[in-house]
């Protein structure tokens, strides 16, 4: 730990200030949303597809503007649409603790999704043009400070909730708040193409028209090609909230071991990524291309299902400490093997995107990118689904694990075919000029 805040103050205060942020606001997302829908169908009794169309709409309004929100932060500059999101999100949360109408809580269920499109391009586009030369590092240490949100956000939300949701809502809430007037009073402005040069940008693209620059973005086929391959990663390391889990309770049961022994994956996979992350983009960085890291990290994620694959073929026993063990221990492997391929790809992701971007339109790429992983991640999850439903029916307890192997390995192969023909080196993008200092 003393390391990673050694490596922290040796950044500049905006990037320092950047990576407090994205651990506040983590924090604060996490520490409400876990707890959501048992809110909306239990305090409220809304029915199950009432509770599942207030959560798709933040779901919906987040993946499909981030386009927009990447648009607007190259246009505008990062730093206001940083700060819209958090004020956005500070009215959704407050919302979502106060109201019980339908109509009302679908606006603020909207609210704190487009409040997530607005800030997420800018922030790392933001972060990619203050680290500079050391993007990759930086990425490694944001991680670090997203998967701590990430842990800790449940755990102060539990004990909230425990006393009341609204509770919960409200300080999450006062959180985004002082978050917003932090970042307004402390954070520098720093412009996208589209921003006047004062606001620290370059201001080349600022008379460009926003369907032109879209078309520049669709046009960069290397870009294209890379999102597509990286769906797979996020698929993957999804499964920490999908697949594993509901194998966890099959084999544990719903109790408290069941409980305890999924909320094990959850600490394995944030607290390894805490721990180890940035030692394995040093130990990558050293060795390995960025295209090669890529394709060994959606390796690691696809083998990280092997273990569970594994146990399904071994007897399972009917009850006591051996049944137990099958069910947590080959889980939290695939936990531990999805996270330390998130490790090493998520750095050379981010710093892949703005070399195929050519420094251009960080954001929007950002965006795009962003929503193409979405939606890649709702079919996949739904394909899952189908996957684990149709293993249940079939007798085939190792269909699931077969088909999300399957996907690693090919999208770790796609990584590796762009490598080799040089698509994953710097953009060329028609319309981009060289980069400037």
């Amino acid at each position: 730990m003393k390391g990673t805040l050694a490596q922290l103050r040796s950044y500049e205060r905006s990037v320092q200030l950047l990576m407090a942020n994205q651990f506040t606001i983590n924090l604060g997302f996490y520490m409400l949303m876990p707890y959501l829908a048992a809110h909306l169908s239990g305090t409220l009794g809304l029915a199950g597809w009432l509770v599942g169309l207030v959560l798709g709409v933040r779901n919906f309004s987040q993946q499909g503007m981030f386009l927009i929100g990447g648009t607007l932060a190259d246009r505008l500059g990062y730093k206001p649409l940083i700060v819209a999101g958090c004020v956005l999100r500070t009215v959704g949360f407050a919302t979502l603790g106060l109201v019980d109408s339908l109509p009302a809580l679908l606006a603020a269920s909207a609210a704190t999704g487009l409040a997530g499109a607005l800030f997420n391009p800018a922030v790392r586009a933001y972060l990619a043009a203050e680290a500079g030369e050391r993007r990759l590092e930086a990425f490694a240490l944001f991680n670090v400070f997203y998967q701590a949100g990430i842990l800790l956000g449940p755990l102060v939300g539990m004990v909230l909730t425990g006393v009341d949701f609204r509770v919960t809502c409200l300080v999450s809430a006062g959180i985004f708040a002082l978050l917003s007037i932090v970042q307004i009073r402390a954070l520098p402005a720093r412009g996208g193409d589209g921003a006047e040069s004062g606001a620290g940008g370059d201001g080349d693209g600022r008379h460009e028209g926003v369907l032109s620059q879209w078309r520049r973005v669709l046009a960069n086929r290397p870009f294209l090609l890379f999102s597509g391959a990286m769906i797979g990663s996020y698929v993957l390391s999804f499964q920490v909230y999908l697949a594993l889990p509901l194998e966890v309770k099959r084999l544990g049961g719903d109790g408290e071991f069941g409980t305890a022994a999924v909320a094990m994956l959850f600490a394995v996979s944030g607290l390894s990524t805490i721990v180890g992350q940035t030692r394995v983009t040093a130990w990558c960085k050293a060795r390995l291309a960025p295209g090669r890291a890529l394709a060994w990290g959606l390796l690691a994620m696809g083998l990280a299902f092997v273990p569970v694959l594994a146990a399904g073929a071994l007897p399972a026993p009917q009850a006591g400490a051996g049944r137990w063990a099958l069910a947590a221990l080959p889980p939290a492997l695939a936990a531990l093997l999805l996270a330390i391929g998130t490790m090493i790809t998520y750095p050379f992701e981010m710093d892949t995107i703005v070399r195929l971007c050519g420094d251009r339109l960080v954001a929007t790429h950002y965006g795009l990118y962003n929503t193409i992983c979405g939606i890649g991640i709702t079919l996949g999850n739904l394909l899952t689904g189908a996957a684990l439903d149709a293993s249940r029916a079939a007798g085939l307890p190792a269909l699931p694990w077969l088909v999300l192997l399957a996907l690693g390995l090919a999208c770790s192969a796609a990584l590796h075919g762009l490598h080799r023909t040089g698509r994953l080196g710097p953009a060329t993008v028609p319309g981009a000029q060289p980069a400037t200092a």
